[in-house]
């Protein structure tokens, strides 16, 4: 989904963002992320969005840290789609922007969740193509054919195939039907072609572990970290 404000600069992100906890979700820079809002910290989220900046950080919950706990990096996204169901809830969809890391949280009196943040490390993110040249994109392809074949996947691969490389790989990351740690793996790639050898080992791996469990085997994915 197109943007109507296109990001240049870290400079132009705010240093603090609302925070979104979703375990499982995963945003990548460019990358479209539908979410149906129903609780009203989250729906005042949404309106405080909508009044401002319209950015909100999507976070995953770290489930060794408690219940207020998150995972350092999130992705940044804008609220790019926003229509009204009738029943109190929200259909929005959120494209990506910018990685960032988590300093601190905030406390402002608002009933969501707010984290001072930096952009440094993420400053490619900005930049649409980066690091494409350098991914074996057929070796990917292929791999995740025969994942999505094994998992049952409906995979619009005509669109798959004329995308640029970069929608390629963001967009299996973050359709494919993996765990929060995997998930957290791919958001954490220092650049496209290590996110893309990351999704060849995880599909690899879960074959391996789908023929292994068909036979009577199991397997332990901590192998992966």
């Amino acid at each position: 989904m197109c943007m109507n404000k296109q990001y240049v600069s870290i400079d132009q992100l705010p240093a603090t963002l609302r925070i979104f906890p979703l375990t499982g979700a995963l945003l990548l820079p460019r990358g479209d992320l539908p979410l149906n809002i129903f609780e009203p910290r989250y729906l005042a989220m949404v309106d405080s969005a909508i009044a401002s900046d319209r950015l909100i950080g999507m976070v995953q919950p770290l489930p060794s840290a408690g219940p207020s706990g998150l995972y350092q990096i999130g992705c940044a996204g804008r609220l790019t789609h926003f229509s009204e169901t009738g029943d109190g809830r929200y259909l929005i969809t959120l494209t990506g922007v910018c990685r960032f890391k988590i300093i601190e949280e905030r406390s402002d009196g608002a009933p969501f969740r707010s984290c001072a943040v930096v952009y440094d490390a993420f400053s490619h993110d900005l930049e649409p193509g980066a690091g494409e040249d350098a991914v074996d994109r057929a070796r990917m392809t292929e791999m995740l054919r025969k994942f999505a074949d094994a998992s049952r996947l409906e995979v619009d691969w005509a669109s798959i195939d004329a995308a640029p490389t970069e929608a390629l790989v963001n967009a299996l990351a973050m359709m494919c039907p993996f765990g929060s740690q995997e998930k957290q793996s791919l958001l954490e790639a220092v650049d496209l072609k290590t996110r893309a050898e990351a999704l060849i080992c995880l599909a690899q791996f879960d074959l391996a572990q789908g023929k292994r469990a068909h036979l009577g085997g199991g397997a332990d994915r901590s192998q992966l970290h």
